[in-house]
């Protein structure tokens, strides 16, 4: 199963991302973009692609501990920015030292599962809203819109499991469709006063 780790904006937050998402729809150029669905919204932070079910109870384990070692801690969706001229994303301020970290603890969960993970590379925490079907779009508008985005602040208190279903149908347009597996709340406490 392709499975990655992630932190999920809660709905409220995910509602007010969308209204901006709206405009973002009515710019020139939007019909180039291939649009994320909103039930997939999500802040990647290990991506592990196909995994054996024979390693599923060492990664819940291993998630767990990773969960339990990290204190909840703020997050807002921030702003915006790209990839190249073909991934249109929102980022996210707060503790994005804490999100750093958690991105990190998945990443070596899932390794000392046994997962084959690809290079280890800098986290860069985004939620990914498009991608231009070619190099033509002119992403600026759509940076200009989001840059003035400012989502209210949440606290993340848990680290989910998602696998994530590619289409399969060949229909244009289609999008991977997103399971929840599994979730652990953050349990830690490092650096909060005891």
């Amino acid at each position: 199963m392709r499975l990655f780790a992630a932190v999920l904006p809660p709905p409220g937050r995910q509602d007010e991302l969308g209204h901006a998402v709206d405009r973002l729809h009515r710019l020139p150029g939007a019909d180039g973009l291939r649009w994320t669905s909103r039930p997939g919204w999500h802040l990647t932070l290990a991506f592990m692609g196909e995994v054996d079910e024979e390693l599923l109870p060492e990664l819940r384990v291993r998630l767990a501990r990773a969960a339990h070692r990290t204190p909840p801690f703020p997050l807002r969706i921030h702003g915006g920015g790209h990839f190249g001229r073909r991934a249109l994303w929102a980022g996210v301020a707060g503790d994005l030292d804490e999100l750093r970290l958690l991105a990190e603890r998945a990443d070596a969960a899932a390794r000392r599962a046994g997962v084959p993970m690809e290079e280890h590379r800098r986290y860069q925490a985004h939620l990914t809203l498009a991608r231009a079907r070619r190099d033509e779009v002119d992403l600026r508008p759509f940076l200009a819109e989001l840059g003035t985005f400012e989502g209210t602040r949440w606290e993340v208190g848990e680290l989910v499991l998602v696998r994530s279903n590619l289409p399969v149908s060949g229909v244009r347009g289609e999008q991977p469709r997103y399971e929840r597996v599994d979730g652990w709340p953050l349990a830690g406490s490092a650096g909060r006063p005891g």
